[in-house]
Formats: structure tokens, C-alpha cells, sequence
């Protein structure tokens, strides 16, 4: 009897540890851009983008794995609708995330300039949200930290497009070569949507929130 009530409970023995694995990678694929876009040395760059590249394929194999479980199991933690906007979300982040770490390297882009910092960094406070608040749907004890961290994001969504929008101004006002123009600004937008859907993680766990707490 033990054994089919915990398939029948999938909460602590299937979903909820798959979750906090996905939040964990985006806070360590989030901190390899980071590493990315702050280090001039082209070799130690490459090397974290290898790590961005590694890192969003375990997050494919998570998200995999959570969307084969959600076709397999009867009861769910929450609203399989829910489940799987969130995982998506998540799954979105790192793949922009891959993105931009990817076209940095094959556009070959030698100069990184500021912005691109700032939102690297904004992405990682992001993901470092999102990973604590996904921690507390474990037993939704803390809906106040989860509540708040959507605050967070929000404005931080907010303060990335301000960031994003003042940065291609002055791309197009100050860069003269037209190819590293292009190149810049795909860079750019890339990392802004990251932002963005943290933002679209942040509105899911606000649905669940209201829903289970």
C-alpha cells in the first residue's frame, strides 16, 4: 500500500525535486553568462560558454523528464496547465540565455559593453529569485518570499527593458560599422528576453500562489 500511495503522490517524489534541479541550473547557467560577458580573455571565454552550452542541455533533459511525468502520473502537486507554463518558462530562460552566449561566440564580438553586463547580472538576480521562490512550493510555508521575489522580477523585467532600450539608442547613435551593429543588438535583445521570461516564470508562480497557498 505504501509503495502505490507514493505514485499516487507525486509532489515530494517526482515533480517538486525536479523543479528545484531546473532552478538550481538556471542560477548556474545564469552565473556562467556572467562569467561570459565579464572576462576579456577570449580562451577563458569560450570555456564558459561551453558551460552555458552544457548547462542548457541539462536543463532540456529536466524539462524532458518533468513533461514525460506529467503524461504518466494521475495527481499532480498543482494544475498540470500550471506545471508545464512554468516549466516552460524556465526552459525559455536558459534557451535565451544559451543564446546569447552562443551569438557572442559566433559573431565573434571582442568588445562587450556595459549593458550587456548589467543584464547578464540583472538575469542572475533573476534566477537566483526564481530558484528560492520555486524551493517554497515544496510546502508553500513561505508565501511571502515567493510573493515578494515576483516583485522583484517584475521590476527587474521593468529595469532590463530601460536597460536594453538605452543601450541600442546609443548603438545607433555611436557605432559607425553596421555588421557589429547587428551583431550587438542581437546580443542585446537576446538578454532582454531572458528577462522577460523570467518575468512570464515569475506570473505562473503567482497563479499557483493564489490557487494552493
Amino acid at each position: 500500500m505504501n509503495s502505490i500511495f507514493n505514485f499516487f503522490n507525486p509532489k515530494d517524489k517526482l515533480f517538486q525535486p525536479l523543479f528545484e534541479q531546473a532552478g538550481d541550473n538556471l542560477v548556474k547557467i545564469s552565473h556562467a553568462l556572467v562569467e561570459t560577458v565579464s572576462t576579456i580573455d577570449p580562451v577563458k571565454r569560450r570555456e564558459h560558454i561551453r558551460e552555458v552550452d552544457k548547462l542548457e542541455q541539462i536543463g532540456d533533459d529536466i524539462t524532458h523528464t518533468i513533461f514525460l511525468g506529467l503524461g504518466k502520473t494521475f495527481i499532480t502537486p498543482f494544475d498540470r496547465e500550471d506545471i508545464h507554463a512554468l516549466v516552460s518558462s524556465l526552459d525559455d530562460i536558459a534557451d535565451y540565455i544559451y543564446a546569447a552566449g552562443i551569438n557572442i561566440d559566433l559573431y565573434n564580438i571582442k568588445t562587450i559593453n556595459k549593458s550587456m553586463i548589467k543584464l547578464a547580472q540583472l538575469l542572475f538576480e533573476m534566477c537566483t529569485d526564481l530558484d528560492m521562490a520555486i524551493k517554497e512550493l515544496r510546502n508553500f510555508k513561505n508565501t511571502e518570499l515567493i510573493a515578494a521575489v515576483c516583485l522583484r522580477i517584475n521590476a527587474g523585467e521593468a529595469k532590463a527593458d530601460k536597460i536594453c532600450n538605452t543601450a541600442l539608442a546609443i548603438l545607433f547613435d555611436d557605432e559607425v560599422d553596421a555588421i557589429e551593429l547587428i551583431k550587438q543588438k542581437e546580443v542585446l535583445q537576446m538578454l532582454e528576453m531572458a528577462t522577460d521570461k523570467c518575468d512570464d516564470a515569475a506570473n505562473v508562480l503567482e497563479s499557483i500562489l493564489i490557487k494552493n497557498a
